[in-house]
Parts: C-alpha cells; structure tokens; sequence
C-alpha cells in the first residue's frame, strides 16, 4: 500500500508538473505576443520607433558577424541588440541545450499554437515516416551554412525574403511586402507551408528548416544539461515518446543526447513514474520549473542589464540635440515633417529639395508620398538630393571630373544606390568585382562587403555621389 508520504510527494511532484507545463507555454504565448505586436507596429510606426523581425531574432547578429568583426559595423536592420540576443542563445545552448528554442522562441510558440490546434482537428499526433524524416533533417543544417555564407558573402540579409519568421512581421502588409521585393512571395509560401505543417506535424519548421535550431542543436552538444532516464524506474509506457515534439525515442535512451531535443522537457512532465525520467545539469537533478527559471531568468535578465546600460539597441539611435543629417539620409519611415526637423531645414525647402507635390500632408511618411502621388519616387528623389548635395560640397573651381574618372560609355549607374554592398553593385552591372573596383574607382583594400555610401569610412576622401556623378 502506497505510504502518505509517497501520495504527498506524488501529488506535488505532479502539480509542479502542471505548473510547469502550463507556465512554459504562457512564456512562449507572451514572447509571441510581444514580437506580433513590435511587428505590426514596425509597421505602423517605421523602424525608427519599434524593431523589425531582423532585429529581434538572434541569428540577425550571426548574419552581422563578419561585418562586426571586420568593419566594425552591422548590417542593414541589425542593431547591438540584435547581437546580444545572439551572444545570449548561443549561452543557453552552451550551458542548456536548445533551451531557448524550446522555451523562449517566438516562432516556435507559433508552431505548438496549430499543433495543439491541429490535435484538436484530428484527434491524433502524426509523425513523418522516417524514411522522409531522417534525411530532411540534415536540410536545415546546409540553409544555416547557405544563410551564414551569403549574408558574410554579400554584406546584407541575403535571407530575408525567404524567411517565413520575417514574413509573419510583414503579416499586415503582404501586398507591400512583395511590391517592395518580389522574392518576398517565397517567404510568405514558406510561412503557409509551415503554418500547414504544423497543424498536421509538431514544430514543423524547427524539425527541417530552422538555421537557429541547427546551430544550437551543434552547440548543445557540448552542453552539461541532459534528459536521463533511469532504466530500473522506467515502466515503459512511452508516455515520453508522445509528449516529445520532435518525435526523439526517449523511451529507449539512456540520456537524451540527440541535437534534435528542444529542451522543452515536456517529455519529463508526461512521465508518470517519479524519478524515471528526470533533466539534470552538471549530474545535478533540475525539475523542469527550475530549468525554465534559470534559463527564462538568464536571458531577460541579461537584457534587462544590457538595455538599462544603453547596449541593447533595436532601433535606429535617436539623433542627438542639435545634431543633424543630409537630405539623403532622411529615412522612408519619416514623416515629411520629422525629415525637417532631422536635416534642419524648413518644411517649405524639404518639399523643394525632396521634390514633393504640395498637395501632400506634412504628416506623411516618406515612403507613402506614392499613395497620394502616385508618380513620385522617393529613392530617385533622395538620390538626385544626394548628388545635388555631393556637388554643392566640392570647393569652388574644381568641378571638374576627379582624376582618372573618364565616363565609360555603355555603362549605366543609375541604378547604383549607397545602401548596395559592392559586391551588390558589381552584379548590378555584370562586371566582376575586379573590373567593378576600377571602374568606380574604389581602394583595393576596401571589403566588397562594405556598402557604397560607407566606403569613405573605410578610406577617406573617397566619396560615392561624386564618382557616381562623374559616371552618368
């Protein structure tokens, strides 16, 4: 007969597992809530004043990495922030395997929301044949190596439009979306089929196509936290096996060592055997509640301190009193207004320089002027401000070309924009990188990584609107 003391135990043992369970799932919810309502307002507001998806997801930081490291600056839409985050998940992968996809990633809630949906539906868990699974498994580890190489390649998100977690923050502006970059469509198919799979199959996307997930999985391998099973308690019922998202034989492991293990450790909550089953860090055991503490507690935390030190930047930073920009930095998220106050010019000469019909409020965005004129072009008018600028700055009497800039016949520049890497612009104009850096007459030295317009960082006295001038 079962002692009281074994009842008691059982039974607060059982309600921490419920605890548990169910606070897992109200963190993810939140996260997912948070990042669904920094979308909407990226959209709404601009980037200036709430953060993209690229800034707040951790691999935007490893895509920035080789610019970081080389440059010392990030790519386009990657903030400190966005590296901090980073620096943080590769952490919890180190010390908790893939613990921040299992109890932190947005996305991921985004995939148990229609799992359990789909349960619901069907009445059952499905599971991919392994003949189909085991191989599609190795698919997303070759996307973080396409991913990581094109965007240190390229100097940009190469990814972004493919991506179905940058597509769920377009969500609300898909026409939009695609207009911007027809590639974009990818990305939105993507999100469909992962939405699909997800009713149908538990974290779809974490099992065959997330990079995150592939680079924590390689990095937990080397982790001291691990699901053990004591083969002497173990009844056997595999209640483990189904609990377990991304379909890991728990029941016959002795440790789950598998980088496919999430760390959600819903398998350890479905046991019903106390001690049969149990997550330990360092050979210490760790009921699952603890484990979401410390890792919810470490990550937070970190980016408590981190903001409240001012190094966890998701936006632009704010220009400073009196501190000013040329009309060709004015952003696309600007009011016609705001782009006053930011360059320090009169609304009548912002409307002048920027070309802007006068029958547009000065409450609209920049990149919406179309809506009310419909012909009007903001890159092109930003870029003609941008050479009107450049020549109003090269001193008295020497106008003419810069040396050596003879035009090149056949070739046109147009459209060259600054925010293109050099490696951007070179294939924009069919020439190889070689070719394209005589001809815009750039320093050898010079990473084809580094955008047009920030060249004169890297080498000064180099300026772009200038020899792209001499080139038209």
């Amino acid at each position: 007969m079962m002692s009281l003391n074994t009842k008691l135990d059982t039974k607060t043992s059982f309600n921490l597992n419920k605890v548990a369970k169910w606070l897992r799932m109200l963190v993810l919810i939140g996260i997912l809530g948070l990042v669904t309502y920094e979308s909407i307002m990226h959209q709404v507001l601009g980037g200036g004043k709430s953060p993209s998806a690229h800034a707040l997801c951790p691999l935007g930081g490893l895509e920035s990495l080789y610019t970081l490291l080389f440059m010392g600056s990030y790519i386009q839409k990657i903030y400190s922030g966005t590296v901090v985050m980073l620096v943080l998940t590769v952490v919890l992968a180190l010390l908790f395997r893939r613990s921040f996809c299992g109890l932190l990633c947005p996305f991921g809630a985004l995939q148990e929301l229609f799992a359990r949906l789909g349960i619901k539906l069907f009445k059952k868990r499905r599971v991919v044949p392994q003949v189909i699974d085991r191989p599609l498994r190795y698919l997303k580890y070759f996307i973080l190596i396409l991913m990581v190489g094109m965007a240190w390649y390229y100097g940009t998100l190469w990814i972004s439009p493919y991506d179905p977690y940058v597509a769920y923050g377009h969500i609300t502006t898909i026409p939009e979306a695609i207009e911007e970059d027809p590639k974009a469509i990818i990305g939105f198919i993507l999100l469909g089929i992962t939405v699909v799979g997800s009713l149908i199959y538990d974290r779809f996307f974490c099992k065959y196509l997330c990079p995150a997930g592939a680079l924590y999985g390689i990095l937990g391998k080397f982790s001291p936290t691990k699901v053990v099973r004591n083969d002497n308690l173990c009844i056997n019922c595999k209640k483990c096996n189904k609990a377990c998202p991304v379909n890991i034989d728990v029941e016959k492991a002795v440790k789950v060592t598998d980088a496919e293990c999430i760390s959600c450790n819903e398998c350890v909550l479905a046991c019903p055997k106390k001690g049969a089953l149990e997550v330990k860090v360092a050979h210490k055991v760790s009921h699952p509640l603890l484990t979401l503490a410390m890792v919810a507690g470490l990550f937070f935390g970190t980016v408590l301190v981190a903001d409240a030190t001012g190094n966890f930047q998701t936006i632009p930073a704010p220009l400073k009193e009196g501190e000013t920009i040329p009309v060709s930095e004015v952003k696309g998220y600007y009011t016609i207004e705001e782009a006053a106050l930011a360059t320090g010019l009169s609304l009548p000469e912002v409307y002048e320089r920027l070309e802007i019909p006068e029958h547009v409020s000065k409450l609209t965005k920049m990149n919406e002027i179309s809506g009310e004129a419909p012909d009007y072009d903001f890159d092109a008018a930003k870029e003609k401000a941008e050479l009107e600028e450049s020549a109003a700055a090269v001193p008295e009497g020497t106008e003419g070309e810069p040396e050596g800039s003879k035009e090149e016949p056949g070739v046109d520049v147009s459209g060259i924009k600054g925010s293109m890497t050099i490696r951007e612009a070179a294939e924009g104009l069919k020439m190889d990188l070689t070719e394209f850096y005589q001809f815009f007459e750039i320093p050898e030295g010079v990473p084809a990584q580094t955008q047009m317009k920030s060249i004169e960082m890297v080498s000064p006295g180099y300026s772009f609107s200038q020899v792209k001038e001499s080139k038209q």
